[in-house]
């Protein structure tokens, strides 16, 4: 599938996207390679940068800085730059961990700050409602925050906070769990590890700023506060009600759903053997760790799911990569996408594609709704629950104009926050966020046409699987 003939429509400081991500098929009348946010194919680049050059002067002082972020969707896929490196620049087992950023509990779809972090988002995509816990997520993700930007008495005010919070609100949020006793021990082992924390980000504020010590010891509260947060995500997840599964309607039984979580690990390399350079540090291969949500996108979850697990994607190239997205999942033949038995309810594409309807999941709703995006519905602006607002979202890639046509093509959204304003982003509601990136995004900047998928596979969560009977 292949994204093009986004149009925007800049009127003040408001964008208006009108269409966006394709199908790519090798027939003879495919158009041409585009990015995705242009309608045609400019002259050259420089008339492009000449042409933001003139917008910008413009719009200075008369236009908002959303007008020249939009502005700047219209630029060739190779003006994207790359996101700023989070801190520290890797994790202990060599996989580069996430681009992560503020954390609030707010979709793309409203306001002026963005989420970036793809472990909060999932954290805020639970369906679970108990506001004492979201209130602990915010103190314990604004240490890690602070500890980024070496805010160390802004982190320690946070981590009194989350600590005090703990102390005066456990009953309240174990009250929400499936098993208080299992809640009140992991807010234990969160208050037992803030000691640690505590220790190095005081040590931290003792040595010279830039110093090795001072980086040790914030490596160090980074680390811990990082096992923090996983437990955090593990309390959240005791208070999703026993038995939840998001409401599908009957007409999508005959198609795998996802009734909850999977994990896959997908290793890239690139076909003549060359290294993956990762801002100056070398790497045999891609390693990336993926969290596909069937709370939120049950359907396209489960489609993605079954696939790698029957190796569908093992081997395959890499066919798209612009400075906006990378793409794969078109098999090789006629076919653009997975052939299959079809779904009574979408049927199958002209070669035999198993296809698999548009889901989107708007904040606030009881259940994903189908076969139509967020603007057909009149409700533009709205918030998904799951935005593509972080580095390495994955969607899902469907014709221009036919809301029934993905079948088995996805994308790994490149974000970056100065082309994607906050309440203007494009896609939200028009294609599915069915997972994050959340070990491993930064390899996405340095993957390539051609690159192959050596191995994807289901390391958790396949038990969530449900298939057809």
């Amino acid at each position: 599938m292949r994204f093009y003939n986004v149009s925007l429509l800049l009127l003040g400081s408001s964008i208006a996207p009108t269409n966006a991500f394709a199908p790519q098929g090798r027939t003879t009348n495919t158009p041409i390679r585009t990015s995705p946010i242009y309608a045609t194919k400019p002259q050259n680049e420089n008339t492009v940068v000449d042409t933001l050059e003139a917008v910008d002067a413009t719009i200075k002082g008369a236009i908002s800085g959303m007008a020249l972020a939009a502005a700047l969707w219209a630029a060739p896929a190779t003006m994207a730059g790359p996101m700023t490196s989070h801190f520290p620049s890797a994790s202990g087992n060599g996989v580069i961990a996430s681009s992560v950023a503020s954390a609030k509990e707010m979709a793309s779809g409203s306001g002026t700050r963005v989420n970036k972090d793809p472990e909060s988002l999932l954290r805020y995509g639970l369906p679970i409602n108990n506001k004492e816990v979201r209130q602990l997520q915010k103190s314990v993700e604004d240490i890690r925050i602070n500890i980024q930007s070496k805010r160390k008495s802004a982190a320690l005010d946070d981590l009194k906070k989350a600590r005090g919070f703990i102390n005066s609100k456990e009953s309240k949020m174990t009250a929400s769990c499936r098993d208080a006793k299992v809640c009140s021990d992991i807010l234990a082992s969160m208050k037992d590890k803030m000691v640690p924390l505590e220790e190095t980000m005081k040590a931290s504020a003792d040595y010279m700023s830039g110093s090795d010590q001072e980086r040790d010891a914030l490596d160090k509260s980074y680390k811990t506060q990082d096992l923090i947060q996983k437990e955090l995500t593990t309390l959240q997840e005791q208070m999703i009600p026993a038995g939840y599964e998001t409401p599908v309607p009957d007409d999508y039984a005959d198609l795998p759903q996802l009734k909850g979580r999977a994990t896959v690990e997908m290793t890239l390399q690139k076909p003549d053997g060359e290294m993956y350079n990762i801002e100056g540090t070398l790497f045999k291969e891609a390693k990336m760790k993926m969290i596909i949500d069937g709370y939120t996108a049950p359907v396209t979850g489960g489609n993605f799911i079954e696939l790698v697990g029957k190796g569908f994607y093992d081997n395959m190239d890499i066919q798209r990569s612009d400075g906006f997205v990378v793409q794969t999942g078109d098999p090789k033949g006629e076919a653009v996408g997975y052939v299959g038995t079809p779904s009574k309810s979408v049927g199958a594409g002209k070669n035999g594609e198993r296809l698999i309807p548009l889901e989107t999941f708007v904040k606030g709703d009881k259940g994903p709704f189908y076969e139509t995006n967020i603007e057909d519905e009149g409700r533009g602006g709205e918030a998904t629950v799951l935005p593509f607002s972080s580095y390495g979202a994955m969607g899902w890639a469907r014709e221009e104009y036919d809301s029934n046509s993905g079948s088995s093509q996805f994308f790994w959204l490149l974000f970056d926050s100065d082309l994607t304003p906050a309440g203007k982003n494009v896609l939200d509601g028009r294609y599915p966020v069915f997972g994050y990136v959340v070990e491993g995004a930064d390899f996405l900047r340095d993957a390539k046409e051609g690159d192959v998928i050596v191995s994807a596979k289901v390391t958790q969560g396949a038990e969530n699987l449900v298939l057809p009977k």
